[in-house]
């Protein structure tokens, strides 16, 4: 049995409600030589702009 194809508005509309997700760790140095970790789950579109602001 084949599933049932959507077109148009509807399609669209549920393939803007399955946003694709990246977890994105970034590491720091701190003032006492160690490492400090951020983790973040944003948007895939968004990962080189929160790379790039989270950077040193």
């Amino acid at each position: 049995m084949a599933k049932k194809q959507t077109f148009g508005k509807e399609a669209q509309e549920k393939k803007a409600a399955h946003r694709r997700m990246a977890k994105v760790i970034v590491a720091k140095k701190t003032d006492s030589n160690n490492y400090a970790y951020k983790e973040a789950i944003i948007d895939e579109d968004e990962v080189q702009n929160f790379i790039k602001e989270n950077r040193d």
